[in-house]
């Protein structure tokens, strides 16, 4: 799996954290933890999940019928909780990086 992560995959990663969800579930948290800004469509989101699921990242959980229509439920799989571990602590550290440089910024040469 290619790192830096794109958004959409950390975002998807990220919602697996908590517990398996289905496609639907995924698509409504992946859209609250990123205020709205990301709005998977089914296509996209299932284009991901299978490469994720190629890559061992993600996981089926199980699957369930419900209304006649079949819900397969992921979840996210140990190597796939290193790469989001990873991939939390190299933004962490550019967050820190960035925050760094602009508080001295604010203060000027010398002062931070």
């Amino acid at each position: 799996m290619e790192t830096p992560l794109r958004e959409p995959t950390f975002l998807i990663l990220t919602a697996l954290a908590g517990e398996p969800m289905h496609g639907y579930g995924l698509i409504a948290e992946v859209a609250q933890l990123s205020d709205g800004r990301i709005a998977l469509r089914p296509g996209t989101l299932y284009g991901a999940l299978d490469r994720l699921v190629d890559a061992g990242l993600v996981a089926v959980d199980r699957e369930e019928t419900v209304d006649g229509r079949l819900r397969r439920y992921y979840r996210l799989t140990e190597p796939g909780g290193e790469i989001l571990t990873a991939e939390t602590e190299r933004m962490r550290r550019n967050v820190k990086a960035a925050t760094t440089r602009l508080r001295a910024a604010r203060l000027g040469p010398g002062l931070a």
